[in-house]
């Protein structure tokens, strides 16, 4: 009859397997497949009672369960340690030799000698087989892990004296048995110094493992001959087996409970970190006014992001300059400035040029050695590689945010360091897309506002040679006549020679100022609205994600192209943005709904309209809407100098801008121009 008294534990034990097996397929990873198979080996090896049981001693059916136990108890060690030695080409596992020769041994053991003690040169055999794994599980403990050197290989070696005096003195099977339990108390100790914390998991897995290596007690002959021990020890094996399963289990969950939790805490940062970038002032007048604004920006990505350095360059008159640093000393920010003006403008951060910094992300490894000289301070100071944050438009490079010093984070067990994360980074690149696109918007708006100048200026030259031409025309009209038609003196016809000439330069000085009047914009093309709105729509998302902004792009199918000019165009479209955007924030007591704006474009004849809607506040006169200087819905004096540049911008195209109030509520501009 079978000895049942153990069947309860090695049932439990059965029953856990499948939740190992869940685990591999959860996370993939190979400390999980290790506990799979592991504890795999180990029913296997349970079953031998009951072969036991029903006196089927097959010779190589013993050597089979001694393999399992042999393997099931290194697969844990391994689990815990995964450490490799390289062989030429080759990595391999130190637990693959370490394995082997006990493989080997308890094959020949009970499979090849039937189970009895080795003699004669046979003994020889085994004892090199012993020596060869003592060999690797010293070179194993040796090497640099979770656990130190000096206790792995000090308790390697005192284990392995035991063995080899249990080898001599008790015999090779006794031997095998203190093996299987000297690989459990490794793994019991491996457990606290991969984990080093005081949780459920821990001790049970702690616990179960030293209660299941308690079968080194049979190597001590007062035991052994104690025929009343063998089945309370057998069962408090298989007990130590299901406990230690049961703690790995409470482990694995302890583990995703923690990865949970750091999850949730970098969701946290992430949002504290947008919502310090969202704080940040960037709208400026002149372009001068942003790029000194470098150092806050950078003060404020050193403090809110894992990285505790921080430098903006930025691209000025052909070459790039350090507009800003945090975190860096005085001379790593001069050495650094100074590197920044021999960069050159073109090709620098292109696609391709530099490796990611993590898979799918913006930011690139940018290794500085190609501009570095000969004595350079960075080098001797050792700062010659950084995390780069392109600043791109869809043509070149504008600048970049260059990132160094990165924090360690949150520390899971059994890792060293928080690695470099994608969302780490996805706030910074959005702060890089911010700066980019308020850059240009206040580069083309400082243009802008000089082209609304010199119109105004060209309007009152206009208006000037209007006026003068014709009071001109009459006295070259009449000094003319007068001169063909009357005899006069010498001296009068001199005097009427000094007036025509004298009224010929002034018409001369009339026509220089009327060609100053007339526009010189861009020249005219066939534009695509499609492929135009689409890009602005890309180009402003960060700012409506950052202002929880609804943004609606509608374009009609098969729409026509325009006949204007594409920038004098697209910087329209971007005035009307920023007032929709403006008006919105701005809403009165009134409007409590969601923030939206929506972009349409449709085709009327031979005109095609683009209409920029918005949830605000309505116009309170739409015939006033483009008068430079008029009350905006935000109140703010560049709303409306945006809305009268818009204007004017769309009359030299030979198109017309309207505003319209929606209903029930919100307001519009509609841009219309005269398809190609």
């Amino acid at each position: 009859m079978p000895d049942i008294g153990y069947t309860p534990a090695l049932f439990l034990t059965a029953l856990l397997l499948p939740a190992f097996g869940y685990l591999y397929l959860r996370y993939r990873d190979a400390r999980t497949l290790l506990w799979f198979l592991g504890f795999f080996f180990s029913l296997l090896a349970g079953l031998r009672f009951f072969a036991a049981g029903r006196e089927l001693q097959h010779p190589w059916l013993l050597a089979a369960g001694q393999c399992s136990i042999q393997i099931s108890s290194a697969l844990f060690l391994a689990s815990l340690s995964p450490l490799k030695f390289r062989m030429g080409r080759f990595q391999i596992f130190y637990v693959i030799p370490y394995i082997l020769p006990l493989v080997v041994y308890s094959i020949l053991l009970y499979g090849v000698y039937g189970g009895v003690e080795p003699r004669g040169p046979s003994l020889l055999l085994f004892s090199a087989l012993g020596l060869i794994c003592l060999c690797s599980a010293l070179s194993w403990g040796a090497e640099p892990n979770i656990m130190p050197s000096w206790v792995g290989m000090s308790t390697c070696a005192a284990l392995g004296c035991i063995a080899f005096w249990t080898f001599f003195v008790a015999g090779a099977a006794r031997t095998l048995t203190l093996v299987e339990a000297a690989n459990l108390l490794l793994a019991a100790m491996f457990i606290v110094f991969v984990y080093r914390r005081f949780s459920p998991g821990v001790l049970l897995s702690v616990a179960g493992f030293a209660a299941w290596s308690f079968d080194i007690l049979e190597a001590i002959p007062a035991i052994a001959q104690t025929p009343a021990t063998h089945p309370e020890l057998s069962r408090v094996l298989e007990m130590g087996k299901g406990l230690a399963a049961l703690g790995m289990i409470v482990l694995a969950l302890e583990d995703e409970l923690a990865s949970n939790q750091a999850a949730q805490e970098r969701e946290r940062r992430a949002r504290r970190e947008l919502e310090a970038y969202s704080n940040l002032v960037l709208a400026h007048r002149r372009v001068e006014d942003f790029d000194h604004q470098g150092s806050e920006i950078c003060e404020v990505v050193a403090e809110h992001s894992r990285f505790r350095q921080a430098a903006l360059l930025l691209h000025d008159a052909g070459k790039f300059r350090l507009a800003g640093s945090a975190g860096l000393d005085a001379a790593t920010a001069k050495a650094l400035a100074e590197l920044a003006r021999r960069i050159p403008a073109s090709g620098f951060l292109s696609a391709g040029s530099s490796p990611s910094a993590v898979e799918q992300s913006l930011t690139v490894r940018l290794d500085l050695d190609p501009w570095l000289r000969p004595g350079d301070d960075l080098k001797r100071l050792r700062f010659t590689s950084v995390l780069a944050v392109p600043i791109a438009s869809r043509a070149s490079t504008e600048g970049a945010l260059l990132l160094a010093g990165m924090r360690a984070g949150k520390i899971m067990p059994g890792r060293k360091s928080e690695p470099l994360r994608l969302d780490d980074l996805l706030p910074l690149e959005l702060l890089a897309g911010r700066l980019q696109a308020t850059r240009s918007q206040t580069i083309m708006m400082e243009k802008l506002v000089d082209s609304e100048k010199f119109s105004h200026l060209g309007q009152l030259a206009a208006n000037v040679t209007h006026e003068l031409n014709n009071p001109l025309t009459v006295v070259l009209g009449y000094a003319t006549l007068l001169g063909e038609t009357s005899a006069l003196p010498a001296q009068d016809r001199k005097a009427l020679d000094a007036i025509l000439a004298e009224a010929r330069h002034m018409r001369s000085t009339l026509e220089s100022l009327a060609r100053i009047a007339r526009p010189f914009g861009d020249q005219q093309a066939a534009v695509s609205v499609s492929e135009l709105l689409s890009d602005m729509g890309e180009l402003h998302r960060s700012e409506f994600l950052s202002r929880s902004i609804e943004f609606r792009l509608n374009i009609a199918p098969a729409l026509p192209r325009v006949l204007c000019s594409p920038h004098q165009l697209r910087q329209a479209v971007r005035h009307c943005l920023q007032f929709a955007m403006d008006a919105v924030e701005n809403p009165a007591p009134s409007f409590e709904e969601p923030k939206t704006i929506r972009v349409e474009a449709a085709s009327e004849g031979d005109r095609v309209q683009i209409l920029v809607g918005h949830s605000g506040p309505s116009f309170a006169n739409p015939e006033r809407a483009f008068d430079p200087f008029a009350a905006a819905p935000a109140d703010a004096e560049d709303s409306s100098l945006g809305l009268s540049l818009c204007a004017t911008l769309l009359k030299d195209n030979n198109g017309r801008a309207m505003a319209v109030n929606l209903e029930p509520k919100g307001a519009a501009i509609i841009l219309e121009l005269k398809a190609a």
